[in-house]
């Protein structure tokens, strides 16, 4: 099937501002890849994220995508089964056929709430993951308290999880007492790097050594949305955090 031109009224270059702008604005230094021209997508779901020879699913697979990867859209195309292509550059060297619900775009309508349902079906590091790429795409968006909520949640969540892992980890490989101190083998546990790249900080509780998210999404939710009902539950969620921990 011949591509048909794909035509959008918004410049990419405001899709480029809004991913570059939200990630520095929450600490997500992760350099992004900028393909040349075009209209400027991301990745929000990699199972879809197989990058083809022509607009058919069983054609030849150049790559695989990650989530977050930046893609340029050049024209798109739909296949017998109506299933819709786009036409996309990843870099200067290659290009190919992406299937358009891999992907999400601030000037695309309904793409903040399709993310926001993939967010719920996720485990908590995806969840991180993908709401982390809404917060870049979508500053603006009125689902964006919610997001903030599920993205702390997942944080929390995950801070739980990392904190039995640690510790079943050091208690296998006993720490030196003439050695750097205790807590500083745990923030430097391996297992916190993923979500740091995603812009998560956890804090380290040295009384009962856990983790703890430390609560920048809860943050804005208050500064930025106060009378909103996620405002409500940032608020407890943060005066748990506040309060003191014991076994």
């Amino acid at each position: 099937m011949s591509p048909k031109t794909f035509k959008q009224l918004v410049p990419s270059a405001s899709f480029l501002f809004l991913i570059v702008s939200g990630s520095v604005s929450h600490g997500f230094a992760q350099k992004a890849r900028i393909p040349p021209g075009g209209h400027l997508a991301v990745v929000a779901d990699e199972r879809l994220a197989a990058l083809r020879s022509i607009p058919e699913p069983s054609s030849r697979l150049l790559r695989r995508l990650s989530r977050g990867r930046l893609v340029s859209i050049r024209g798109t195309s739909r296949n017998r089964d109506g299933l819709v292509f786009y036409h996309v550059v990843v870099t200067r060297r290659t290009a190919g056929w992406l299937q358009s619900e891999a992907v999400i775009a601030s000037w695309r309508a309904g793409d903040d709430s399709r993310l926001l349902r993939l967010i719920g079906g996720a485990d908590e590091f995806d969840r991180v993951a993908r709401a982390r790429v809404f917060l870049d795409a979508f500053p603006r968006s009125a689902l964006r308290p919610q997001v903030l909520l599920m993205y702390g949640d997942a944080a929390e969540e995950a801070a739980a999880k990392l904190s039995r892992e640690a510790e079943r980890r050091f208690e296998r490989r006993e720490l030196p007492t003439d050695g750097a101190p205790e807590f500083s083998y745990y923030l430097n546990y391996s297992g916190l790097d993923r979500y740091n790249r995603q812009g998560v900080i956890f804090t380290f509780d040295r009384s009962t050594k856990k983790f703890h998210y430390d609560g920048a999404a809860w943050r804005e939710i208050v500064q930025r949305y106060p009378k909103s009902e996620e405002a409500t539950e940032a608020r407890k969620r943060l005066q748990a955090l506040a309060a003191p921990k014991t076994e």
